[in-house]
């Protein structure tokens, strides 16, 4: 592990903005301060929109029960849940909502006595309108670090695209009828995808620190195995969980820099996901290599066209680094990863030389307070070009188990610590 932080860059500015912030805003009180750090992310999920069935479950959201089951970084003595029907053109109407533990060894099913209601200004029921985001009222069950919530949804109604996070690599579970409190659902529909929950933030009496990291498939773990809370950023979470840090994973497969593809660009979505995450201190980017893909995988194109993509791809990093730095927060970059003999991208000599040149540009960059070069932590020495033969998960682009956990483990923890 020493040596792979070696490959790590250091080198953290004293940014040290968040403390100083949070004092202008509050007038030098030390108990406004206490009042905007209540709450933490200890879980998120970001949320695109999904219309196409094959992304859909078979059940109808109507009249039914859904169930889903989250990884927590961060423990406390209370919590409350975000739900989103950000991607909605009408309003998502909810019956009850409801949180438990999870039966171990039993998926889907939640231990006997656990099941609290959750209220929503002391309603069980809540309708959220479309475009909008709610947060429940403190739900009074305590939680322990790295331990897992089931939260059940009974909806009443659904927008007929949903938001969603497609690569949840965890296993989720819908039935008919209103089950919320039931330790077993009947018959379910289960499938790998999450629905409306976008967070799990807790509160524990003291100031927290959260590290949100934007990424792509990359972050989102794609590579993984699911049920196994594996990605890299989860191997990261378990490092940091004892030091009272959390991990809010902000990945989403096949997300872009600079375009609206899967999901809303990187840009386009960096308010609501990263500045809307509570408690967030530090930010982590490790994005770009579709951007770098997509131009060349259809049709090849000029140098003039590649020289415009990278120097568009600084700028928007660039541009995310000072709007965090308005807010606070610290900035680390991530290199890009090798990618040539991608049959999904097929890079040539090109689009190589673009993530070679991005790279460089975000080590010696002024924009981040840091840097972690996963590029040099996983790249095949004989063929930098190259994926590592024993970190590509055999499509030689994204990692895989192993490499995620190498990737978890380099990462400095003084690059992250408050």
């Amino acid at each position: 592990m020493r040596s792979d932080e070696g490959r790590i860059q250091r080198g953290v500015k004293a940014a040290g903005c968040a403390a100083l912030f949070l004092l202008m805003l509050c007038g030098g009180s030390s108990s406004c301060a206490q009042s905007l750090d209540r709450w933490s992310a200890s879980w998120t999920a970001a949320g695109l929109q999904v219309c196409d069935r094959s992304l859909l479950p078979k059940l109808s959201f109507h009249g039914a029960t859904l169930r889903e089951v989250v990884h927590l970084s961060l423990g406390g003595t209370e919590i409350r849940l975000r739900l989103s029907n950000a991607f909605g053109d009408r309003p998502l109407r909810l019956s009850a909502v409801t949180v438990a533990r999870p039966r171990a060894g039993e998926p889907g099913a939640i231990a006997a006595g656990t099941s609290l209601a959750v209220r929503f200004h002391g309603e069980a029921a809540v309708s959220i309108p479309a475009g909008a985001e709610y947060l429940s009222d403190p739900i009074a069950l305590p939680v322990g670090a790295l331990s897992d919530v089931a939260v059940s949804l009974a909806m009443d109604d659904a927008p007929p695209c949903a938001t969603s996070h497609p690569g949840a690599r965890a296993t989720a579970f819908l039935a008919q009828g209103e089950h919320g409190a039931d330790q077993h659902l009947a018959a379910p529909e289960s499938f790998a995808h999450w629905y409306f929950l976008s967070a799990v933030e807790v509160e524990n009496g003291k100031v927290e620190s959260v590290v949100a990291v934007l990424g792509d498939s990359i972050t989102d773990g794609r590579g993984s195995a699911d049920d196994a809370n594996n990605r890299w950023t989860d191997v990261l979470a378990s490092r940091l969980a004892p030091l009272g840090v959390g991990v809010a994973n902000l990945g989403i497969g096949g997300n872009r820099i600079l375009n609206d593809g899967l999901g809303p660009s990187a840009l386009a979505r960096f308010d609501r996901d990263v500045l809307g995450t509570a408690g967030v201190r530090t930010l982590i980017v490790l994005e770009g290599i579709n951007d770098i893909g997509d131009l060349d995988r259809d049709a090849e194109h000029t140098q003039v066209e590649h020289d415009s993509l990278v120097a568009a791809l600084e700028e928007a990093l660039r541009q995310m680094a000072a709007k965090a730095h308005e807010h606070g927060l610290r900035v680390l970059g991530g290199t890009l990863t090798p990618f040539v003999g991608s049959a999904y991208y097929h890079p040539g000599p090109r689009s190589e030389a673009d993530r070679q040149k991005l790279n460089q540009w975000i080590r010696s960059a002024d924009a981040f307070d840091g840097v972690m070069d996963f590029d040099a932590l996983l790249r095949d020495p004989a063929h930098p070009e190259r994926l590592l033969p024993e970190a590509d998960s055999g499509d030689h682009l994204h990692p895989g188990t192993a490499a995620y956990r190498r990737m978890g483990e380099a990462v400095p923890l003084g690059l992250l610590l408050p």
